[in-house]
């Protein structure tokens, strides 16, 4: 009998996770960029760095970002395939924090925003560091509904990302990101005419302004187009707000623990330029597939015609029209999105 992790994995027929296989591995790997020296920006615009970020960051170009997304480690043990991050005490976490962060301000535009990603836990550090060296304008809240809870404490249901900027004087655009929600309580005027809201086919709907609190964001799982292997990836439609708000079409978004490639991803999507850098191999050539099926797919999940739906309210994606959907091969697996939270 073989031993079972030799045997290839089965995956359920709804399963639209992505993944690789050897001969995609030796393919996408030859697109990655390696520097060993300061590089001009046409070298690596539109492209995927594979290297730890301590040992390029010198070698990147000056003031060449205008958005950069940061989804570091966070302060917990935890494995991402081939390297792993060790807790800390907070003090040692603020320290390493600062040990990239103070060299990625060379890298950033004037006006450029900043995002960092961070839990509970590690979030105080994050603004201890990130307020010595940039204008903190927000933190935004977002709730990651996912796992199965703990018995002897509150289940971890949220993270935060610290919106800061490099000055007050800095690219906003709300109207990119405003969000449809349901009207539980239609009011109207004197006259009888809707107050700030519109019937539709399916109920009744107002375009609000976003808030700080994000409640509307589903988790990455097994039969999502965007699914990867990496285990803390971020969903397309978080990225695309922070895009969307605080970047212009043309503009250059960079993410220095790419991860699997979501931001790059998203970039291309919403017509900005990316740079990425990671670390792992197997992570840059999930990227590299991922951006490759752009090229057919640039749906985002949660998001239409300009607009952010809440969670279970997208019934045009739901139910509405059969647009075609492809898989991971490109072939027609008709309207897969049925029983999915969007």
């Amino acid at each position: 009998m073989p031993d079972k992790k030799s045997l290839p994995k089965i995956r359920a027929l709804r399963n639209r996770t992505i993944h690789l296989n050897a001969e995609e591995i030796g393919k996408f790997q030859n697109r990655f960029v390696k520097l060993t020296a300061k590089v001009k920006l046409k070298t690596i615009l539109d492209r995927t760095i594979n290297q730890d970020l301590f040992e390029i960051i010198n070698y990147l170009p000056d003031k060449f970002v205008d958005l950069a997304f940061i989804d570091p480690p966070y302060n917990l043990n935890k494995s991402f395939n081939e390297t792993s991050f060790k807790e800390m005490d907070s003090e040692n976490y603020e320290k390493w924090l600062a040990s990239w962060l103070t060299k990625i301000k060379k890298v950033l535009k004037p006006k450029a925003s900043i995002y960092i990603c961070g839990d509970w836990k590690s979030s105080g550090a994050i603004n201890n560091v990130v307020r010595k060296h940039f204008r903190v304008q927000n933190r935004i809240t977002w709730e990651r509904e996912k796992g199965r809870g703990a018995k002897h404490n509150w289940k971890n249901c949220s993270e935060d990302i610290w919106f800061c900027t490099m000055s007050n004087d800095y690219y906003f655009d709300v109207e990119a990101v405003k969000m449809k929600r349901k009207v539980i309580a239609p009011y109207r005027d004197s006259t009888g005419k809707a107050k700030d809201w519109r019937m539709e086919n399916d109920g009744k709907y107002r375009i609000t302004h976003p808030s700080n609190l994000w409640t509307d964001i589903t988790i990455p799982f097994w039969s999502m187009p965007e699914n990867t292997e990496h285990p803390t990836q971020k969903p397309e439609k978080l990225i695309a707000k922070i895009i969307l708000a605080s970047s212009k079409p043309g503009d250059i978004v960079f993410d220095p623990f790419l991860g699997s490639g979501t931001t790059s991803v998203v970039a291309k999507k919403l017509r900005r330029h990316y740079v990425g850098v990671e670390i792992d191999k197997y992570y840059c050539c999930l990227a590299e597939k991922r951006l490759d099926i752009v090229e057919y797919d640039k749906t985002i999940q949660g998001y239409k015609d300009g607009i952010f739906w809440e969670r279970n309210t997208l019934n045009e994606q739901l139910n509405g029209s059969k647009t075609e959907i492809h898989n991971n091969t490109g072939l027609n697996q008709g309207n897969l999105f049925t029983n999915q939270t969007l």
